[in-house]
């Protein structure tokens, strides 16, 4: 798939639907080509993508992809439910660190869709989505010499790095991300791990564009193949400021409640 930010015609699910790749994975949905009148269509996600009939499909799709982005929906669906967390200024909430979704389960949720619904208030701090194998070769990349000092550490980022004869066992990988996260929340003050994990947006090749009125995001929350799966985090772009104001975000999981 080529990387274009320009939109084109492409048939998912029965449909044919405006579609783009602004970044080096995903598939941003803009919305159906040829909506049949101006409230049909407005709800692409539940009206054709999410139907019982299509609803494998577009799952096996963002399986495939990782992330779809869908953009310009007016949804009011009882099952979106509200993200909770609180940043400060002296405290990253836990959403600012790199995580799957449902880590208390038993079971992850295969899917988690997080979503701007329409409202007054804009939203200006991002949501960082990234895949889990690109998010720790990033955290240990980006991590300062004076932290990275324990022999395991080190060879942890050379084989992320390339330069091991092969990578941890996948089942190895959360050990190895929950052990540089507690590393850097014991170590670093809240802005200087705020910095830090900005370069591990860059370094993992994050989709950190901005927030768009009516945009869900979708994501692969849980995959049989875990270096198919994606992590995500709350990403302020600045340093954060004391009482500012902030569009809500809703999510759910998708595959799981509905």
């Amino acid at each position: 798939m080529s990387i274009s930010a320009i939109s084109e015609e492409r048939s998912l699910c029965g449909s044919t639907f405006r579609v783009s790749q602004p970044h080096t994975f995903g598939l941003v949905i803009h919305g159906l080509s040829n909506p049949p009148g101006e409230s049909d269509g407005s709800d692409y996600l539940h009206e054709v993508l999410l139907v019982p009939k299509n609803r494998d499909e577009f799952l096996s799709l963002l399986d495939n992809v990782g992330l779809i982005v869908c953009k310009n929906l007016h949804t009011h669906s009882p099952s979106y439910r509200k993200v909770r967390g609180k940043s400060s200024h002296g405290r990253l909430s836990q959403a600012e660190y790199y995580h799957h979704d449902g880590c208390s389960c038993p079971v992850k949720p295969r899917v988690v869709e997080i979503r701007l619904p329409h409202q007054l208030v804009e939203r200006n701090v991002h949501t960082a989505v990234a895949r889990f194998k690109d998010v720790i070769k990033a955290m240990l990349l980006a991590l300062p010499d004076r932290l990275c000092t324990s022999q395991e550490l080190i060879k942890y980022r050379d084989a992320f790095s390339g330069e091991a004869d092969e990578l941890p066992a996948v089942h190895a990988w959360e050990k190895i991300q929950g052990r540089v996260t507690r590393l850097v929340r014991r170590e670093m003050d809240a802005e200087s791990s705020r910095s830090y994990f900005r370069k591990v947006d860059v370094l993992a090749d994050a989709y950190v564009l901005p927030w768009e009125m009516g945009e869900s995001r979708l994501m692969v929350n849980h995959a049989s193949d875990l270096t198919q799966t994606m992590q995500h985090r709350r990403a302020y772009q600045k340093p954060r400021t004391a009482n500012e104001q902030n569009g809500s975000l809703v999510k759910r999981w998708t595959a799981e409640e509905i």
